[in-house]
């Protein structure tokens, strides 16, 4: 039987998408209910669909200290990271906690696979990798995690963490255990996910792109649009900052009912809600506001608006944010839980974009405009290929 967990504040959060960089930036496109896609222009496949694009990505530098590193996924971390004076305030949790003492969680899809491809693309006359991609670590898939490890000059506990679209709500999970378990104080969890020709080409292959925006919870609905983010949150026991908002509860289920669509029924999803719950001490019908996963594909929209017609009261609002900025793959997790977070902060529900025809299996509870009210509790879902679940749980501090 799950019980009720010790929550923990989130002292610091940052995210950059195609939204814009930092959490203003993100704030104000939703509030505004704009979208952050556009065709496609990326790579060696622009005829595919519309995409999130990060803008600025590839003019970032690393530092000279971390120019081994350098590719696009690793850019777009170190992009992130410089937004919302994150860095300042994982400097301060290191001063406080020691270096040692600070965790690092990151979940992603793909890690540094573009560079990978760049590197075959560019053999030379042996066979060889160019020696500027000659970076083994580079190619590994914990390269986003060593790498921002070495940004933020952190010696804790460092886990990468991929499965698949859930992976930087996992993160939380894994996070939670283990500083109740003593094995950190802090922890610094997140995500990044960056396009490249292997997703575009993939997602492509199993049929699930849209050719246009795509349009979650849309009658009509045809496909996903990929995108790209980086964020990142810092976890910290309550004392240390009694008046930040609260990670109250996770949840984690697998129905590994199908290798890329979710249970038809939602069983694994509604496992992990349940499980999210129980952790937070609370009834689904004191969730606000819950983000849903809402990847505009007909299987999981379908799975997903029957589990909020049977479980939440008409007066929580659901919404899906990837109308604005596509599905982050990897790093969606941790974008949703930042915009739960506004939520919470600045008492906006955020519109589910991108639908002309709101699907009639849809109950009241979705907000399909951008909604001005007091959230105190919001929950985000975060649903993976294999049926690998996962569900947050944020509040307000009292």
């Amino acid at each position: 039987m799950t019980t009720p967990t010790i929550p923990l504040a989130i002292s610091a959060s940052t995210v950059s998408s195609a939204l814009g960089r930092g959490l203003a930036a993100q704030l104000a496109a939703l509030r505004q209910g704009r979208t952050g896609l556009r065709r496609n222009d990326f790579g060696s496949a622009p005829q595919l669909g519309w995409i999130g694009r990060v803008d600025g990505v590839e003019a970032m530098a690393l530092p000279p200290a971390l120019a081994d590193w350098d590719c696009r996924n690793n850019r777009l971390a170190w992009l992130g990271l410089q937004q919302d004076g994150f860095l300042g305030r994982v400097h301060d949790a290191r001063q406080r906690h020691g270096a040692r003492r600070v965790a690092l969680l990151l979940g992603t899809s793909t890690a540094s696979i573009g560079a990978t491809e760049e590197a075959y693309r560019r053999l030379d006359a042996a066979g060889r990798f160019p020696t500027d991609l000659r970076q083994p670590a580079l190619h590994a898939p914990h390269s986003l995690g060593a790498f921002v490890a070495a940004a933020l000059a952190l010696q804790g506990p460092c886990l990468t963490i991929s499965t698949a679209c859930s992976s930087s709500a996992k993160v939380f999970a894994s996070a939670a255990r283990m500083i109740a378990l003593g094995l950190a104080d802090a922890a610094v969890v997140g995500g990044v996910d960056s396009l490249c020709d292997n997703v575009l080409f993939g997602f492509n292959a199993l049929e699930l792109i849209s050719p246009d925006a795509c349009r979650p919870f849309d009658t009509n609905r045809d496909g996903i649009s990929l995108g790209e983010a980086a964020g990142f949150t810092l976890l910290e026991r309550i004392d240390t900052a009694p008046h930040a908002p609260r990670l109250l509860g996770y949840g984690e289920a697998s129905d590994a009912w199908h290798m890329s669509s979710p249970h038809p029924d939602g069983h694994g999803a509604e496992l992990a809600l349940d499980a999210a719950l129980a952790r937070a001490g609370i009834h689904a019908s004191q969730v606000d506001y819950l983000n849903l996963h809402g990847t505009a594909s007909r299987a999981n929209d379908a799975m997903e608006a029957a589990l909020v017609a049977r479980r939440f009261p008409a007066t929580t609002r659901a919404s899906s944010t990837k109308g604005c900025t596509g599905h982050t793959l990897g790093a969606a997790g941790i974008v949703e839980a930042t915009i739960a977070l506004q939520a919470i902060e600045h008492g906006f529900v955020p519109g589910n974009i991108g639908v002309a025809t709101p699907d009639p299996a849809c109950g009241a509870q979705f907000a399909w405009q951008g909604e001005e009210r007091r959230v105190d509790v919001a929950l985000s879902n975060s649903f993976g290929f294999g049926g690998n679940n996962a569900c947050l749980v944020f509040g307000r501090a009292p």
